[in-house]
């Protein structure tokens, strides 16, 4: 028709319209960051490969547990998260679950001590003049070069323990030796050689047979330490306590033996001959490590249990008979109990000078009519 324009339609393509070409240098550029490296052609060394493998293993089990935690989510929509976990830890188990350690070694007191160990009477009256005594060491061991000192001198139940700045040497423990011999030179038989403090290792010997070939008997520790003083494999080791010997199970004829070693705070005695083998008549034994049972320490300042005297917080001492603040030394002369009083029904008559005090006493621990270090207290 006329008067009117006709529109020309436009042309779509199906397909976008070409890309200029870019040059040599801008192909370069991009293309660097598309390059692969082959890793066959790559030489990896075996902490590498080990730590990639750890890698692939950790995303796999990650990816995994998520994947069940999904499945969990879907069958049970309304369980809390606190409680999907739970199920995921049941399912999967505890994951890389550190294996068990044994503690067989305990670790000892300080070794900057001297132990010269001694019977009771002997404690007490080399202690009566402990001031003196830490002097004229000192004085020994000047003359010696020596750079040990002593600090103090007190009494425990293996003898008497000399605490000094260093670890003694060999040539400080003779002098000190001497010293003590001299001084008390009317017993010095009694006395045996100063040592340093040791720790100690438990072990156990499995394999042994539970009754002896030769008195067709149980075995004893006398025979199981004659086994062990016999065998190379003991050599340099020596017994804490004597050797404990229990049956496997009511019904077995087979033994362990539980041992007590002095050792070092790393266990370098226990490690020589732990998994060792040695013969026992025709039977093939083990020497096992075996956790360390110490026991409780009682303190002999306050003599409550779980604590030793040195890190006691208590000021002063406590008496062991009546737990009144005084040492068990002087009871006689401040305990009430000694004292004589008319006021009570009968009246109390006082403790002669030279008893001893015959009055009942009172256990701290368990209240019971005992001392608070007797073997019959249960607590």
């Amino acid at each position: 028709m006329k008067g009117k324009e006709t529109v020309q339609p436009t042309f779509v393509s199906a397909l976008p319209p070409p890309i200029l070409a870019k040059s040599q240098k801008e192909v370069n550029e991009i293309s660097k960051f598309f390059k692969k490296t082959n890793s066959s052609t790559l030489t990896k060394s075996y902490a590498q490969a080990s730590t990639t493998s750890k890698k692939t293993t950790s995303s796999i089990s990650s990816s995994s547990i998520t994947r069940d935690t999904l499945k969990i989510k879907e069958t049970f929509p309304n369980l809390p998260n606190k409680k999907i976990d739970l199920v995921q830890k049941v399912i999967n188990g505890p994951i890389n679950k550190p294996k068990p350690r044994i503690n067989m070694t305990t670790k000892g007191p300080s070794r900057k001590q001297v132990i010269v160990p001694m019977n009771s009477e002997l404690s007490k009256k080399f202690i009566k003049d402990s001031s003196s005594h830490v002097t004229n060491i000192n004085r020994a061991l000047k003359g010696i070069a020596s750079k040990t000192m002593v600090d103090f001198i007190h009494v425990e139940d293996k003898g008497i323990v000399i605490t000094t700045n260093n670890i003694s040497s060999n040539s400080d423990l003779q002098e000190i030796e001497n010293y003590v011999k001299s001084s008390l030179s009317s017993d010095a038989e009694q006395i045996l050689s100063p040592r340093l403090p040791q720790s100690k290792s438990y072990l156990k010997i499995i394999g042994i047979p539970y009754n002896s070939k030769n008195t067709n008997s149980c075995i004893s520790s006398d025979d199981v330490e004659s086994i062990l003083k016999s065998n190379h494999i003991f050599n340099n080791i020596v017994l804490a306590s004597k050797p404990r010997i229990i049956k496997v199970s009511p019904k077995s004829d087979m033994a362990i033996i539980w041992i007590d070693i002095w050792d070092t705070q790393s266990g370098s005695n226990a490690k020589k001959i732990i998994n060792r083998c040695f013969n026992v008549g025709s039977f093939i034994t083990t020497v096992r490590g075996a956790n360390m049972n110490p026991g409780v320490p009682q303190c002999k300042n306050c003599w409550k249990w779980g604590h030793m005297a040195g890190v006691c917080h208590i000021q002063g001492a406590k008496c062991l008979k009546c737990n009144s603040p005084h040492l068990t030394d002087h009871h006689r002369h401040f305990a009430w109990c000694c004292k004589a009083n008319n006021k009570i029904n009968p009246p109390r008559l006082e403790t002669k000078k030279g008893n001893l005090c015959s009055h009942m006493f009172k256990c701290l621990n368990c209240k019971g009519d005992h001392q608070a270090d007797s073997y019959n207290c249960p607590f």
